[in-house]
């Protein structure tokens, strides 16, 4: 079991954490600059895959190209449909390094990529060729994170399974740092007020969300999370599953700290009914057409 869900405090890798997160975004816009846009920003995110996290292929002209966080042999692969490839070594460097590293071998294979060399959804953001301030790589606490991402996936897939409505794929959103996976009632959502145009389209309809989040931002601790948007009255006050799993009031979610849930019996029956009591809450709640989104057998 502390194999399908490692150890993963906060304080134990956070100079890690918060460096791969800079990594990950520099992946993350090479799959945004390529993909054709899809709704609610599908096109966007990274895929949890049997080693550690991909792009998936991407159209490159009449080509694709997949780009691979591998955290076995901790190596960035670049493959391409023509058979190039090329691999770069994860290991302790600056993000303004790994930023010229990466364009570089990804020039090596003929690939020439136009970036937002900035990254997004912080506070302070620090240019990609002038960050050296994030420098650290423990291969040992990326592994761990990837396998707990292996584990939450699988829990995901099932969950989704059980719904026959529009539901996103589980994936992993590089700005946020979190994988997410998520269902829609199928109807519009008012638009928010002071809303940017990659909020409005995100959530421009009706959706309860779950994930697992490691706890960067200031957080301090890795959680599973489910809101729904827009959050429907009472909300905050609808019993849940596990009793150790809380309403937080300053994030609007609910909350299950990934710490309770190794310690119990079986975490993955208690991950999957934290989803499923957020989600019928939310549903419930907001007015649902449960019985036609829901597989009934």
């Amino acid at each position: 079991m502390s194999e399908l869900w490692p150890e993963l405090r906060w304080e134990d890798w956070a100079a890690t954490a918060e460096t791969l997160h800079m990594w990950t975004q520099i992946v993350g816009k090479t799959r945004l600059a390529l993909h054709p846009m899809e709704a609610q920003w599908w096109n966007v995110p990274l895929y949890v895959s049997a080693r550690g996290l991909s792009t998936a292929a991407m159209p490159y002209g009449s080509e694709m190209l997949e780009i691979e966080f591998d955290f076995l042999e901790h190596r960035l692969w670049f493959r391409l449909s023509t058979g190039a490839t090329a691999s770069m070594a994860l290991r302790a460097q600056s993000v303004a390094e790994f930023y010229a590293e990466y364009l570089k071998t990804l020039a090596g294979i003929g690939c020439a990529v136009t970036l937002w060399p900035v990254p997004v959804e912080l506070k302070e953001p620090i240019p990609f060729a002038e960050d050296m301030q994030h420098c650290s790589y423990d291969p040992e606490m990326a592994r761990r994170f990837w396998r707990v991402l292996m584990s939450a996936d699988q829990v995901f897939q099932r969950f989704t399974a059980k719904f026959v409505g529009k539901v996103s794929p589980v994936h992993f959103f590089w700005g946020s740092f979190d994988l997410a996976v998520t269902r829609f009632s199928g109807r519009p959502a008012p638009v928010r007020e002071g809303a940017d145009a990659i909020t409005r389209e995100a959530y421009s309809q009706e959706v309860i969300s779950a994930g697992f989040w490691p706890g960067n931002g200031g957080y301090g601790k890795a959680a599973f999370y489910c809101y729904a948007a827009p959050a429907p009255q009472g909300l905050s006050a609808a019993a849940i599953e596990p009793a150790e799993a809380k309403y937080d009031e300053g994030l609007g979610e609910f909350i299950y700290l990934y710490e309770e849930m190794r310690k119990s019996a079986s975490p993955e029956v208690a991950l999957m009914s934290f989803l499923e009591s957020t989600y019928v809450a939310g549903a419930t709640l907001a007015g649902w057409d449960r019985r036609a989104l829901e597989r009934q057998e």
